[in-house]
């Protein structure tokens, strides 16, 4: 079985969510199937995050919001990479998201959206599928 590459990630949390197991159990399982990944840890702004990805020389930034604020902080996290000069890293998101603010979240740039039940394998593959695209456009 060929080697997988290593793609590195980044988890924030942006707003004033403090609930941080969703992120941190995502974070586990993204290293535990071969990512390395970097965590902001709570409270972050946008503008934080985006600083963040572009120093680690990220592949994907997942966001998870639970605060009901995904609308307003997602697309902002998007703008803020885009102000940064990396808005070519995909951004995927979860959390507790209405089915109806889904489309509007991949409109404003969201690649993925997940909800509460999604498969961690789900989740990984839609990672990996994103690095992976995000790679190639690099090369």
């Amino acid at each position: 079985m060929p080697e997988q590459k290593t793609y590195r990630v980044l988890i924030g949390k942006p707003g004033l969510d403090g609930h941080d197991r969703g992120a941190k159990f995502l974070a586990r399982a993204l290293r535990d199937a071969g990512f390395e990944v970097v965590y902001t840890g709570i409270r972050r702004t946008p503008e934080e995050i985006a600083a963040a990805a572009v120093q680690e020389d990220v592949s994907a930034v997942g966001l998870s919001s639970l605060s009901g604020a995904h609308l307003r902080l997602f697309p902002a996290v998007v703008e803020a990479l885009k102000n940064s000069g990396a808005g070519d890293i995909p951004v995927l998101g979860g959390g507790v998201i209405p089915d109806e603010d889904i489309g509007l979240l991949k409109d404003a740039g969201i690649n993925e959206v997940f909800t509460p039940g999604t498969p961690v394998e789900q989740i990984i593959a839609a990672f990996r599928s994103a690095c992976e695209t995000q790679e190639a456009r690099r090369t």
